[in-house]
């Protein structure tokens, strides 16, 4: 299985390095020296991973064969992919790789259905799942532990706790209104009917009372 681990960003210098936006929670794995990297657009690689450091906060790979500046700048755009097998797990059990996650549905905590997990979405300062809503729209879900306590990969779900105004649950809301109002007036029709039957029954009653004197 192919997963995409980071895309190449600047040149750095003048001897090939370039940074790397990382899109993989275990860079030094992924992206460390010796890797070999599939590449999107295909002709751009497979590159080999010769060197990497952190500078300013950014990663900065040097990939064998690109030796200037020049050479780096061609790669700028490129996406890194790869090869993972499928049956592998992350050593954190607090971690998911993101084709464990995806095609997951995404429910509260009391169990309605939100929707489908679509795409984590890699970002700097954190992750985001991409949450495909009943009505076709998506929302954006941080992947962290108190919005979402739970993955639940046993049973394909994602529990999720989401702060107010983060997702519009109207609709669900509103079902769930309309079944309770058509609940109610089938109780009122019930009530009704039990008035009815003891009206008349009331009613035969004193007939019956009339006669008897």
């Amino acid at each position: 299985m192919q997963l995409v681990v980071g895309k190449i960003g600047r040149a750095h210098g003048i001897k090939g390095d370039v940074s790397v936006e990382v899109r993989t929670d275990e860079p030094e794995l992924r992206l460390g020296p010796g890797a070999v990297l599939f590449t999107d657009p295909a002709s751009a690689g497979p590159l080999t991973v010769e060197s990497g450091k952190v500078h300013s906060g950014r990663l900065l790979l040097r990939f064998a064969g690109v030796k200037d500046r020049n050479a780096a700048e061609e790669l700028r755009g490129t996406i890194l992919i790869a090869e993972v097998d499928p049956e592998e797990r992350p050593d954190d059990p607090e971690e998911y790789y993101d084709h464990q996650l995806i095609g997951l549905d995404v429910v509260l905590l009391d169990g309605t259905l939100v929707g489908e997990l679509t795409e984590v979405v890699h970002l700097p300062y954190q992750d985001l799942l991409t949450v495909r809503k009943a009505d076709g729209t998506d929302a954006l879900v941080p992947f962290v532990s108190r919005i979402v306590p739970t993955i639940d990969l046993e049973n394909q779900r994602a529990v999720i706790d989401p702060p107010v105004g983060l997702i519009d649950l109207g609709q669900a809301e509103g079902a769930a209104g309309e079944a309770a109002g058509d609940d109610a007036g089938d109780g009122d029709v019930a009530g009704a009917d039990a008035g009815a039957d003891a009206g008349a029954d009331a009613g035969a009653d004193a007939g019956d009372a009339e006669e008897s004197r």
